[in-house]
């Protein structure tokens, strides 16, 4: 198996090591693996199992992150590896995030392959994304400089689990996120993801104070994480130290992985969710996963007008004027990059 010594670890006595790349810090064995699976000290040396080793391409949308808020109506360049650092058990993509390397099949490729690859399918930017990219930062990092030599933007789809150090090593290279806020209950993240709330909140905010554009995405689970309460308290928190100007998605859950016997979402939580968050003050709600929701439009808080209309990931009218104003009243709209009218590869 292609191996790569790992760049976010301490060596301690014994032949230990202690990985540093998530706040679970595993202190892992020789001949063993960290929590993700992809992180193995050999002899007293942690290596990542993972380095360039490629689950899935695709040409996205930037909208599919999702990100509203950031290059427009632009196509990513996504890819993935495998692993993740929850064990969510309604993942959508567990077929390789929960997976083992032995266990799927991979492409190999170096950073300079990925930056090659985004740039003839005339794509602004690479996502990393579809498993978790906090397990793959070496390689997230190789891919940030020469996408920045090349006058690329990386984008992160994660779950914010990551240390404040490790962050601080990428941060520069890092454009945009969009980070899966699970719950807003700790007890949630502990017996559903294997994790804690806290951590993520201050790397969430530490992104934030970093210049990343930031948006979050909260998949409400029917009985598990939509109460008022548990609601109001995610969007207070986000008005409070986001910002109102910070996005903040909510997206309908169906049946998934080891969640197969819950329903889906119903409309009306989805919507009670959005009255929440406006009634705390944010200013751009969206609701996803229910195309054709007028939840997925950009609405001016000057004047109400929808500035942007979607449908799916589709951008289907585009209001704004050069400067990203209103144009009924003015206000000036935060989004960052500028408009792609799309038009295919």
């Amino acid at each position: 198996m292609p191996t790569r010594e790992a760049r976010f670890y301490e060596k301690l006595k014994g032949d230990l090591v202690r990985c540093t790349i998530c706040p679970r810090r595993c202190v892992i064995k020789p001949g063993e693996r960290g929590f993700c699976g992809t992180r193995e000290n050999r002899d007293g040396r942690l290596y990542t199992l993972i380095y360039g080793e490629v689950s899935a391409s695709a040409v996205d949308p930037i909208e599919k992150k999702p990100l509203f808020h950031f290059e427009p109506g632009s196509f990513t360049f996504s890819i993935s590896t495998v692993g993740c650092s929850f064990k969510c058990p309604w993942c959508q993509n567990y077929h390789i995030s929960q997976a083992l390397p032995e266990e799927y099949r991979t492409v190999k490729m170096e950073p300079e392959e990925v930056v090659s690859l985004a740039k003839r399918y005339n794509c602004p930017s690479i996502s990393i994304t579809y498993n978790e990219p906090i397990i793959w930062l070496e390689f997230v990092e190789d891919v940030g400089k020469v996408a920045k030599r090349e006058g690329l933007e990386v984008v992160l789809v994660t779950n914010g689990y990551i240390t404040l150090e490790a962050l601080d090593a990428v941060a520069s290279l890092i454009d945009a996120v969009n980070v899966d806020v699970k719950s807003f209950s700790d007890a949630f993240y502990r017996r559903y993801c294997k994790g804690d709330l806290e951590s993520v909140l201050q790397a969430v905010v530490a992104m934030k104070e970093k210049g990343i554009h930031v948006e979050t995405t909260t998949l409400l689970i029917p009985g598990l994480n939509d109460s008022d309460e548990e609601l109001r308290a995610l969007c207070k928190w986000h008005y409070e130290n986001l910002g109102p100007d910070t996005p903040i998605h909510f997206s309908r859950f169906y049946p998934c992985y080891k969640m197969l016997y819950k329903e889906p979402t119903p409309v009306s939580t989805l919507q009670k969710a959005h009255d929440i968050a406006a009634e705390e003050g944010l200013k751009y709600i969206y609701v996803g996963n229910l195309p054709g929701n007028p939840g997925e439009h950009t609405y001016c808080p000057g004047c109400g007008e929808v500035v942007i209309k979607r449908f799916g990931f589709e951008i289907v009218d585009w209001r704004l004027d050069e400067q990203m104003r209103c144009p009924s009243c003015g206000t000036k709209i935060p989004i960052r990059g500028s408009y792609h009218r799309r038009g295919g590869w």
